[in-house]
């Protein structure tokens, strides 16, 4: 990370210092106030800390153990490992405003997402943390958070805005390597970037199929030949292949970085910044440390970050302490991720009609400890820190379109797909009707590749009630709202085919969802074992889950909402997009659904007039923040949206 020309100097640690949680030195490169000086409402007005923490990791320590090629790394005068990570913080210039929490928002490639979703801050603004606006509503402001975002992602550069991990680098090592490619266009030839360097050309293999459960093709016309370091050229078929077919890239790589180590510096400078009260810790006060907690949040990739990070075991710091109270991860689903592995692929998210059995998709799924009858292996996330007492409390949410592509029924079900209780320090919440993410501004619009108008609801409203949840879980001890999600024990958890009214005009859905498999990693490319039940949340007439967090949009609808959209025609069509939802807007009129055998009711049989639908709105809002699932400013401002007609526009 660069220093900002406002910066007001370097603060390092001696590198003979005695290591605090395996940080060896933090270096200050900047310490400037934030937006524009601008001061919240309790808290007053905050500083923005930028810096580099270097960990020095011990192999023989067995915390670390569990780290891919640790053995193998390159090791310091000590015997140690040594990492870089890129830090950037913000506290309350006064810290005896702040309310004891550091919220570390885990970068999901290398970018800062907090901010954007509770604080309906724009990007790139929300990275910047400069300009008054940057800190959009300022609710986490104004709530006292300490915030840190962490690089721990290593395959990826360090620049402006992006955080990352500097980790060493195992040179000369080679192995096989494979990349999966769905180009959504029909460009011919096309170029690719590998996940990792090509150590020999003459090994790179391509091959083509419509759906990950077709063969794998190698018609006449498809080469691939080597243009860079880890850039291809593929030649396509003239015929038989859509834009939504899939290619794969097989090769022998070089170079593996030892990305396991991310783990590593999330654990060691988390822990550094919470508990070390030196001079060298930007988050001390007068010798002290400031943070009496600490959440772990991520979203998509670094929610399943958390997953891994809690599975692995790197909650227990390498002094046996506890990292994180309390772990928010977000739209994660039941998924986890190909980071602690040689050739690894952090970036990597199968996505339907993609290979659903890659490293990031094995189990365990779910936080409680069970026997998977494929593997033979009896585990949970929270098998290790079961053993040594550093659980933290957690409170997984997942948009709908989790529990259609990304598998999250596994949170809830065993192998055989029967209904189990979620063990009583873990929460889970389906914020129905919702896409994977979409930002505070999304409005309604169409994509060539997308059968149906893209869903543009916010997660934002209920994420903040429920972090303002966690906070009074860990700071009080009071329980939180009970888990939202569908579940078989219900009825809400049914088979895909089951799921869906098929006479919905607009809502043309065909049993699509994201399945979930293992395969054989010891053999390349990896072969098919097994697949486990996966299950999706039951609609109700209007097509809109009836489980979960049902948000004003479908308390109160003007539309039907979906977390699922499926692809065009020429884009794979029969698979569905992903990371978005779809809309079918409500007929005004009887006469008119009428006319377009419509079975659901129109706006006009719903709602008497504008104003009742106001009502509707304020009633239900009402209703959210008796259940804690809305905070009464958001209350305020969507009955003030209903009232001018936002409300239906932005799906908010």
């Amino acid at each position: 990370m660069r220093a900002c020309a406002l910066g007001l100097g370097s603060l390092a640690l001696p590198a003979n210092a005695p290591a605090q949680a395996e940080v060896i030195r933090f270096e200050t490169l900047e310490s400037a106030p934030a937006f524009q000086g601008r001061s919240f409402e309790g808290t007053g007005p905050y500083l923005r800390i930028t810096g580099r923490a270097t960990i020095a990791v011990d192999p023989a320590d067995p915390r670390n153990a569990v780290i891919a090629d640790i053995d193998r790394a390159p090791r310091n005068a000590q015997g140690r490992v040594e990492a870089m990570a890129d830090v950037v913080l913000l506290r309350p210039a006064d810290p005896a405003r702040g309310n004891g929490t550091l919220l570390v928002d885990v970068p999901n490639r290398g970018r800062k997402l907090a901010p954007q979703l509770f604080d309906d801050a724009a990007q790139p603004g929300a990275n910047r943390a400069e300009q008054d606006a940057d800190a959009g509503i300022g609710f986490l402001h104004r709530q006292g958070y300490s915030m840190a975002w962490i690089g721990w992602q290593a395959d990826i550069p360090s620049r402006p805005l992006q955080l990352a991990l500097q980790a060493p680098t195992l040179t000369g090592v080679t192995g096989p390597s494979r990349d999966e490619f769905l180009f959504d266009h029909l460009r011919n030839p096309v170029t690719a970037t590998l996940s990792w360097p090509i150590a020999d050309p003459a090994s790179l293999r391509v091959t083509v199929r419509g759906h990950w459960s077709e063969p794998r093709q190698t018609p006449e016309g498809l080469a691939i030949r080597a243009t860079g370091d880890r850039t291809v050229e593929i030649t396509r078929p003239a015929s038989g292949f859509d834009a939504g077919a899939l290619y794969e890239v097989t090769y022998t790589a070089r170079d593996p970085i030892v990305t396991g180590l991310g783990f590593a510096a999330m654990r060691d400078v988390a822990a550094f910044l919470r508990r070390e009260g030196g001079p060298e810790n930007p988050l001390a006060h007068q010798g002290r440390p400031t943070v009496q907690r600490a959440i772990g949040f991520g979203v998509s990739q670094s929610g399943r970050f958390l997953r891994d990070f809690l599975w692995l075991g790197f909650n227990e710091d390498t002094s046996g302490r506890m990292v994180f109270d309390g772990l928010m991860p977000h739209v994660a689903g039941a998924r986890r991720m190909a980071t602690n592995y040689r050739f690894g692929h952090p970036g990597r998210n199968a996505r339907h009609p993609q290979d659903p059995a890659w490293q990031a998709d094995l189990g365990p799924f779910t936080y409680a400890t069970m026997q998977d009858p494929i593997t033979g292996r009896r585990d949970g996330l929270m098998l290790r820190c079961r053993l040594n007492a550093t659980c933290p409390r957690v409170m997984q949410t997942d948009s709908e379109h989790e529990w259609w592509a990304s598998r999250a029924s596994l949170l809830v079900t065993d192998f055989e797909g029967h209904h189990i209780e979620l063990p009583p320090d873990v929460r889970a919440y389906m914020i129905a009707g919702t896409p994977h993410y979409a930002g505070p501004a999304e409005t309604v619009r169409r994509a060539p590749t997308m059968a149906l108008p893209v869903n543009p609801m916010d997660a934002g409203p209920p994420m903040r009630a429920l972090l303002v949840a966690m906070q009074d879980w860990l700071a009080e001890g009071v329980e939180p709202p009970a888990s939202r999600v569908p579940m078989r024990a219900h009825g809400t958890l049914v088979e895909a085919a089951q799921a869906v009214p098929v006479n919905i005009p607009g809502l043309p859905y065909a049993g699509l969802f994201t399945g979930a498999a293992f395969s054989d990693q010891s053999v390349f490319p990896p072969k098919l074992i097994g697949e486990y039940p996966v299950f999706v949340p039951l609609a109700d007439a209007d097509g809109m889950s009836i489980a979960g967090i049902r948000m004003l949009p479908l308390a109160v609808p003007r539309a039907s909402y979906t977390g699922w959209n499926p692809r065009a025609e020429g884009h794979g069509a029969g698979t569905l997009f992903p990371l978005q939802g779809a809309v079918a807007p409500f007929a005004a009129t009887r006469a008119d659904r009428m006319a377009a055998n419509d079975p659901r009711p129109s706006l006009a049989e719903r709602y008497a007039d504008d104003a009742a639908y106001v009502e509707a709105v304020r009633q239900a809002a009402a209703r959210m923040v008796a259940e804690r699932l809305l905070l009464r400013e958001d209350a305020a401002r969507a009955a003030e949206r209903a009232a001018s007609g936002r409300l239906a526009q932005l799906g908010q």
